[in-house]
């Protein structure tokens, strides 16, 4: 695949060669675009793992590229994945959209250029890795990982196998307008604080035991994840307090927010150097340190506060001096647009894994922090706890079998 998007070019013309050998060589003007539509060699087929809830909403804003063609959906919750088949088979005009509970029958087909993954945070890594194993690109929701180390295999595994991966942090750049060209441009000069809003960490499960309804696949749910039972709260995207599923708030709105900040202040593709939780004394509330001094704090303020040398966001009226590039961006239809036009030029997206990756380690280290009560010192480019042996345990985590990472 170069500039045109020659996978799909290539099994366009091999089942029409195919065809050929049995009928007169003749291709439909549909095919080509000729009634408005996308012509093979530029449509992208996808996949979606993982559409209830956010997930669905993710795959039905995908369904309205005209590039897109979505001819699978996965979930092991059968309403999900039935209204999810609806949509798509409305969108194509035709009933051979593929529901699975089992999101190998999606990454495994060769006709699938794509996946869309909206499952809970635990499977994330696991079916990114899959994905780039088999070829495809990947668009997975935030946050991007449950652990440090998966990020780090996740990292390898897109590299690997030149795949095009998009993270799903859209608040980057759509919820606060022109903060990040106003900051980036020397608005507020000189950044030396930032202040981000989000809850806090995950806890330990205490759900009880509900009767498993018919035709739910609770073992695939649960996956990697630690054995727990049944409870409708978990299906209903109220798996996000608990340890063994998620990061809590703080990986939650913690990767958009720090996220955002972290692009803002070009602090994105490194880490802080220092981690300090709250002591009840001379450390009010969680710190991150960075090697140039500047600090970011969870809390004390709605959403992101910036504080510079020449004015604070928001509260000041100050502009970017002259037009402000946004990095790596394609311009084109938010995170969805830069993702599609991604892996059709096969450029790195926006929320490159690397970039997801880093805003993801900053939250999982404000929770190590959090649940340990203590300092971290942290090197951000061998990504370990320095002269913490336990707190470095902490950076991953086994997987329940059969399920294991490998790139």
């Amino acid at each position: 695949m170069r500039k045109r998007f020659e996978l799909s070019r290539r099994r366009f013309v091999r089942g029409a060669a195919a065809a050929g050998a049995a009928v007169p060589w003749f291709i439909p003007g549909k095919a080509l675009g000729a009634d408005g539509g996308t012509p093979a060699s530029e449509r992208i087929v996808m996949g979606a793992i993982g559409v209830g809830g956010r997930g669905g909403g993710v795959m039905s804003s995908l369904l309205g590229f005209r590039e897109v063609q979505m001819v699978a959906v996965c979930d092991p919750v059968p309403a999900h994945r039935e209204k999810a088949k609806q949509r798509c088979d409305q969108k194509n005009g035709n009933q051979d959209c593929l529901a699975t509970a089992d999101f190998r029958d999606v990454v495994t087909r060769d006709d699938i250029d794509a996946v869309m993954i909206g499952t809970p945070d635990h499977w994330h890594a696991i079916i990114t890795i899959e994905a780039c194993r088999h070829g495809k690109d990947v668009f997975c929701e935030k946050p991007e990982t449950l652990t440090i180390g998966e990020g780090k295999a996740m990292i390898q595994a897109v590299r690997r196998y030149n795949r095009v991966f998009s993270g799903g942090s859209q608040r980057v750049l759509g919820d606060y307008g022109d903060w990040p060209r106003r900051v980036r441009g020397g608005a507020l000069g000189e950044i030396k604080e930032c202040y981000v809003s989000c809850s806090g960490p995950s806890g330990d499960c205490y759900l009880p035991e509900q009767p498993l309804p018919e035709g739910i696949d609770w073992d695939m749910w649960i996956g990697p994840a630690p054995w727990r039972p049944f409870h409708s709260n978990l299906i209903r995207g109220g798996f996000r307090p608990y340890r063994d599923f998620s990061g809590g708030g703080m990986t939650d709105w913690g990767a958009h927010r720090f996220g955002a900040a972290m692009f803002a202040i070009g602090v994105h593709k490194t880490g802080p150097v220092e981690v300090l939780p709250p002591n009840g004394k001379d450390v009010k509330q969680l710190t991150y340190v960075f090697k140039n001094g500047l600090k970011m704090y969870h809390g004390g303020t709605k959403n992101i506060t910036y504080v510079g040398t020449e004015g604070t966001l928001p509260g000041s009226d100050a502009q970017p001096a002259g037009d402000v590039e946004i990095e790596g961006y394609k311009g084109r239809g938010g995170l969805l647009g830069d993702f599609v036009e991604s892996v059709k030029t096969r450029a790195r997206a926006f929320r490159d894994i690397e970039i997801a990756h880093r805003a993801c380690t900053v939250c999982h280290l404000g929770n190590l922090a959090y649940w340990l009560r203590r300092p971290l010192k942290w090197d951000p480019e061998k990504e370990e706890i320095v002269g913490d042996p336990e707190a470095n345990r902490w950076l991953d985590r086994p997987k329940r079998e059969p399920w294991t990472l490998r790139a």
